[in-house]
């Protein structure tokens, strides 16, 4: 140990590390970059292809179904369920909450119109 403390004082003046730099022309950097861009832009185009779900054009959970016709049965009466309940989507179930909420007839009509809901016989909105 104290050998080689003595080897490094007495040898002091060690070759420095050299680093080998290489120059890198303007043409080659542009070359890189465009290469690059290009990459990006086929990345972006494959997205662009994939088929995007709507997070609201999922279907409800046992739960959520539950959850959404009761609200049906609790705050319009009058109305009734078209589809099966296994087709009701997030979407729907966010507009019975709505209506919940604000109490807009729009929103039913809204829902008529898609085939969700129908009136009873004899309902009146």
């Amino acid at each position: 140990m104290f050998k080689g403390l003595i080897e490094k004082i007495l040898n002091g003046k060690q070759k420095p590390n050299q680093t080998i730099t290489q120059s890198v022309s303007y043409d080659q950097v542009q070359a890189i970059v465009d290469e690059r861009i290009k990459e990006h832009a086929a990345a972006l185009q494959t997205v662009d292809k994939e088929p995007e779900l709507d997070k609201e054009e999922y279907k409800l959970t046992e739960k959520q179904i539950v959850y959404a016709l009761s609200l049906i049965e609790k705050f319009h009466p009058e109305f009734e369920l078209a589809i099966s309940p296994a087709e009701l989507m997030v979407k729907d179930l966010n507009r019975l909450i709505a209506y919940n909420r604000y109490k807009n007839k729009g929103i039913l009509i809204n829902l008529v119109k898609k085939g969700v809901l129908r009136r009873k016989s004899g309902g009146k909105m």
